[in-house]
């Protein structure tokens, strides 16, 4: 495949065709994947989340810099939660990631889709490509909000939480939602007032659990904690480096169990629009004669058989 021969220069082009069929393709996707999935699982995973405004973006743009002068060549994969038709969460990110693009970082927005493990598929495989394509490490950005949140941290060798003293931070959020599942806390606009505070207070609540993650403060505003963050990376990176193949055999064991559930689903799906005792327990239940249990109890043993 020409494709593929562009792909391994690291042609762009290449890069943003192979993702859009990844994306929207599903017979030449699986071509794709059969043909680079031998030389997949190199590279470092890095999940990026927080809320909106958090200043993911800017601090990724500078982040990458920063580890490009440490000799890393790093892709950010951004999930839009929205839809890729909207073009508005990656046209925000082009705009805040212009400085490190043009130093060659790799930006490509991911559509959040709605059947089960889809942020996942379209993830791991664009991961893939980005691989392929020589990138070390890939980021994945995504809003941190519920279900895409952990299904990255389930990809991620290294999971950043980004925190926010203006986005409504504060700890009783903090130690309901993500205490579990960061490598990383990054109090961001560490200029702004209320900063401080939120930095001691991630500290006490998070920092003291027996898994100990890093902490930190950044400013992309005045240029802080950039550098400290990206060797922070880089020594994180080397580590997980060592666990590579144990992480990556997780990881195929849990995107098996995502393609086998999908397939399944979508067969059942087609079975239920053929079965006649489907439309006929429907109408019943319908009808208030037997509750949603008894109906889908028989419609499943008339399915299953």
């Amino acid at each position: 495949m020409d494709l593929l021969s562009e792909l391994k220069k690291g042609k762009r082009g290449a890069i943003a065709k192979a993702i859009s069929i990844i994306e929207n393709d599903e017979k030449k996707a699986r071509q794709i994947v059969k043909k680079i999935f031998k030389s997949s699982g190199k590279s470092t995973v890095i999940g990026i989340t927080g809320p909106a405004g958090a200043g993911k973006s800017s601090l990724i743009n500078k982040t990458s810099i920063a580890l490009k002068k440490l000799g890393y060549k790093a892709a950010v994969l951004a999930v839009d939660p929205t839809s890729h038709l909207t073009g508005g969460a990656i046209l925000g990110d082009r705009v805040r990631m212009t400085e490190s693009t043009d130093s060659g970082l790799y930006i490509r927005s991911i559509a959040s889709r709605g059947a089960t493990g889809a942020i996942s598929r379209s993830i791991r495989n664009s991961i893939r490509v980005l691989e392929y394509a020589g990138f070390d490490p890939i980021i994945i950005e995504s809003v941190g909000a519920g279900q895409t949140e952990v299904e990255i941290s389930n990809i991620a060798d290294i999971t950043v939480v980004v925190f926010n003293p203006h986005t409504g931070d504060n700890i009783q959020t903090i130690k309901a939602g993500i205490t579990e599942i960061g490598d990383i806390y990054v109090v961001n606009k560490a200029d702004l007032d209320g900063a401080s505070q939120l930095f001691e207070s991630v500290k006490e609540f998070i920092g003291m659990t027996e898994r100990n993650p890093i902490i930190l403060k950044t400013s992309t505003i005045k240029n802080q904690g950039i550098v400290e963050f990206a060797k922070k990376l880089k020594d994180l990176m080397e580590k997980t480096k060592k666990s590579q193949k144990e992480r990556e055999q997780k990881r195929l064991e849990t995107e098996l169990k995502d393609i086998v559930i999908n397939n399944v689903k979508t067969r059942v799906d087609q079975l239920l629009e053929s079965d006649k005792n489907y439309a006929k327990y429907l109408t019943r239940l319908q009808a208030k004669e037997l509750d949603p249990f008894e109906a889908a109890d028989k419609i499943t043993a008339s399915v299953i058989k």
